[in-house]
């Protein structure tokens, strides 16, 4: 008797997504583990002297106000005000602005990076057809994350996890990212430098 080789059939559309839905609610439950860790951590005396330390240096500060505040995904944290005060406090409020910017763009990896763990989840659905659309194409792609990244928009987060589930490159999301918050920031640095003189 011959021996019968078996093949292991691909899994159902259905458990594929319900194995994707699975890895994106594990990567965002290890987010918000690590926002809580996070926010123990900031209320532990040794981190409250070093922030305090900081209070000189406003572009580092920047940095690292934009990169947690934009960590978070499960709570937007309204930041925008705080960096417009430190424009107006700083000598270069330009180099502010970049900080700002970079902080903030690799503050959102952690959303892009959930939905890079939930790739698939949104398969099958009207919204993941239009997103696809619009990102389909690495020019439309770039254009739109940038415009969405220069508003102060708080929902930007759910555009991070989508890129990420879509699989949009990471040399787009980076570059568009940090372009549209430079834009942002470098208004608020020409506000800032507009009121203070």
């Amino acid at each position: 008797m011959a021996s019968e080789e078996v093949f292991e059939a691909e899994p159902p559309v259905a458990e594929r997504r319900k194995r994707s839905w699975l890895r994106l609610g594990a990567g965002l439950l290890a987010l918000l583990a690590l926002n809580v860790l996070a926010y123990w951590l900031i209320g532990l005396p040794p981190v409250q002297d070093f922030f305090r330390n900081l209070q000189g240096s406003v572009f580092l500060g920047s940095f690292l106000l934009a990169f947690f505040t934009n960590f978070t995904v499960a709570v937007p944290i309204p930041y925008n005000p705080i960096i417009l005060q430190m424009m107006e406090t700083a000598s270069m409020p330009w180099l502010v602005a970049i900080t700002t910017a970079a902080g903030a763009t690799l503050g959102e990896t952690s959303g892009f990076l959930a939905g890079r763990a939930g790739k698939g989840s949104f398969a099958g659905t009207k919204f993941a057809a239009w997103m696809a659309r619009a990102l389909a194409h690495p020019v439309r792609a770039f254009v739109v994350l940038l415009l969405i990244s220069a508003v102060p928009f708080p929902a930007f987060d759910v555009a991070g996890v989508v890129s990420g589930a879509l699989g949009v490159p990471v040399k787009i999301f980076y570059p568009a990212v940090f372009l549209g918050r430079l834009f942002r920031f470098l208004l608020f640095a020409a506000f800032a430098a507009w009121v203070t003189t």
